[in-house]
């Protein structure tokens, strides 16, 4: 992708719209919207790095109710040529065509490297990835499971969303409110991750969300870890010009 003078890619993740109620999300999701609105006047591309939503399910007819606002606003900025990029969280993993379809929105289930200009960076959201972490990798082998799938979508919606909404809030491994907390950098598993991947192959950036922390890390002299933060407690966002990328608040 070829940015040209003028225009910015912008990064954003971890919104969790819908927690811990629709009602008490709102006005993080009007404040999101805004910052869509914001960044669409000089945007040459947007990219989502997941959990856009505490939780989500695509039945074959069916998505869950609410967030009329970002929706609308994806589906416009994506009707006037600026291309979106969705990554799938752990909150929002369930996703299938329902955004490429309604929204034209493209959407990734693992990581990809994206060139801008002569930059590449490693995009994903980061849950799953790295040492440790053990009991949440468990946890997605089942949640990621044909079978399983097949089996929730067979319940009511009314009742696999009423109960996907309440373990996407109540459960630890799943929320990781305990792990939003900078661990040291030796400790920090996804900048293991970045390291090893450097290895095998230079990428001048690593974005990641999922940690719920604005971090910028140097991985060597010529690679950077970014973690964008959120859209809960620091409202942040990244922003990559063609040459350099930055952490801002919104």
């Amino acid at each position: 992708m070829n940015i040209a003078e003028g225009k910015k890619v912008y990064f954003a993740s971890d919104n969790h719209l819908g927690a811990p109620t629709q009602e008490a999300s709102r006005p993080r999701e009007k404040k999101f919207v805004a910052w869509l609105d914001t960044v669409k006047d000089d945007a040459a591309a947007i990219f989502l790095l997941g959990d856009l939503f505490d939780f989500w399910f695509e039945y074959k007819t069916v998505v869950p109710k609410g967030f009329t606002r970002t929706l609308g606003k994806l589906a416009e900025i994506a009707d006037s040529g600026i291309p979106i990029f969705f990554f799938v969280g752990n909150h929002d993993l369930w996703m299938k065509d329902y955004f490429k379809t309604e929204l034209g929105i493209p959407v990734y289930h693992e990581p990809k490297i994206f060139t801008f200009n002569d930059t590449s960076v490693f995009i994903g959201h980061g849950d799953g990835l790295g040492p440790g972490d053990k009991g949440y990798k468990r946890m997605k082998k089942v949640f990621t499971n044909p079978f399983f799938q097949w089996c929730f979508k067979w319940m009511h919606p009314d009742i696999g969303i009423r109960i996907g909404q309440y373990m996407s809030v109540k459960n630890k491994l799943i929320s990781g409110d305990d792990d939003a907390k900078f661990l040291g950098e030796d400790n920090e598993w996804l900048v293991a991750y970045c390291k090893r991947k450097l290895e095998d192959k230079h990428r001048d950036y690593f974005v990641f969300g999922h940690r719920h922390l604005p971090l910028e890390i140097p991985l060597n002299e010529n690679s950077k870890y970014i973690n964008l933060g959120d859209w809960i407690q620091y409202y942040t966002y990244g922003v990559f010009d063609g040459d350099t990328f930055e952490l801002k608040t919104f």
